[in-house]
This record gives C-alpha cells, sequence and structure tokens, in this order.
C-alpha cells in the first residue's frame, strides 16, 4: 500500500523526539489510540494534522512525507560541491551547498548531473579585462534555450538568469579556478573546469 506518510516513519520520528504515544496525541489533539493506528498503517492521519505533526515531530513537511530525513553533517560545506535544482515547470533555478529536498510548483526536484559538453552545447570562454567572458553557440528560441550560467568556487558561487531570444552570453568577474555551468532547458546541465 503505498500511503502519504508511513507508520514507521511517525514512530521513528517520535521515540527520537522521545514522546509516549499518549504525549503525541495530547500535543495533537487526537486520542492515543489513533497514533497507534498511524505506526501500525491501520489509519492515517488527516491531511489537516501533517503541518503540526511535522513540527511537533521536528522535521519538514517533505521529510515527514518522504519518511527520509534530511541531515546536514558538514555545515560549512565547499560551494564546489553544490546541487543545482531546477524547475520543470515555473524554471526556478535553486542551488544548496548539498543534498537537499526541494520542492517547486508541487514537484519534488531532483539534483542536477552535470556532464561535459557536446558540440552543440560547446561553452567558449574568454578572458577579458580581469572578467570571463562566456558564449555559447545556441539556439535560444521560446523552446529551446540556455537558461542561465553560474561561476562556481570554493567560496561563491553566481548566476546569470539567461532568457529565451536572448544572447547566451555572460560575464563573470574573474576569482580563480572553479567550475562553469551552464543549463540547457532540453538537455540539460553542463560544466567546464576552469
Amino acid at each position: 500500500m503505498n500511503c502519504y506518510v508511513t507508520g514507521g516513519a511517525i514512530k521513528a520520528l517520535r521515540e527520537k523526539q522521545r514522546l509516549t504515544q499518549s504525549q503525541l496525541a495530547m500535543k495533537l489533539g487526537v486520542s492515543d489510540k489513533a497514533v497507534s493506528k498511524w505506526e501500525t498503517c491501520r489509519g492515517f492521519p488527516d491531511i489537516s494534522l501533517i503541518e503540526t505533526l511535522a513540527e511537533t515531530l521536528q522535521v519538514s513537511v517533505p521529510e515527514l512525507l518522504s519518511g527520509e530525513q534530511i541531515i546536514n553533517a558538514n555545515r560549512s560545506a565547499n560551494l564546489l560541491k553544490s546541487k543545482l535544482y531546477v524547475c520543470p515547470v515555473c524554471g526556478n533555478i535553486i542551488q544548496s551547498a548539498g543534498t537537499a529536498l526541494i520542492s517547486c510548483c508541487g514537484v519534488t526536484l531532483p539534483p542536477l548531473e552535470a556532464e561535459e559538453a557536446d558540440e552543440k552545447h560547446a561553452l567558449n570562454c574568454e578572458i577579458i579585462d580581469h572578467e570571463y567572458y562566456l558564449t555559447i553557440e545556441h539556439p535560444m528560441t521560446k523552446s529551446h534555450y540556455i537558461s542561465f550560467a553560474a561561476y562556481c568556487i570554493g567560496s561563491r558561487f553566481e548566476v546569470v538568469k539567461l532568457y529565451p531570444e536572448g544572447s547566451a552570453e555572460a560575464r563573470f568577474f574573474r576569482r580563480g579556478h572553479g567550475m562553469l555551468y551552464w543549463y540547457c532547458n532540453q538537455h540539460g546541465l553542463f560544466c567546464k573546469k576552469i
């Protein structure tokens, strides 16, 4: 049975917070029998309780619903290990210093996997007056275009948003070695070490 929140997740999170079924039930305004039913998969919490349940168990709603807790063990992450997420609905670009549970427009987004560019997505990078000047010979139509370019070093992540019917070019102040990223709305994320 595929359910929107698992009993095992509720039980594990409740025990992690050192709460009894009765204590959790009291905080939520339900009976301890209801909590018992949730944990044994004989019933499910009402959807109106999900936000309060997540808050009480000290997790986000997406973590509660997926049953996977996101733990950031490295709070001072190197930005070169950044993960990029792009919403297929609205085109929102989200960068995180590490793996995260990201959703946008009701869609859970997977982290993008950057790959080396093929000849149709080749990047030209020139150094002009202390800047990296990037150009990409790519169609920039409303249905097929380069959405953004980014420059990343260990301590800085910069993004330039590009638009259909514009030019596929960007400038970044040269700060040292790092990675360049660019994203085609149909073919995905590409990268190049500089």
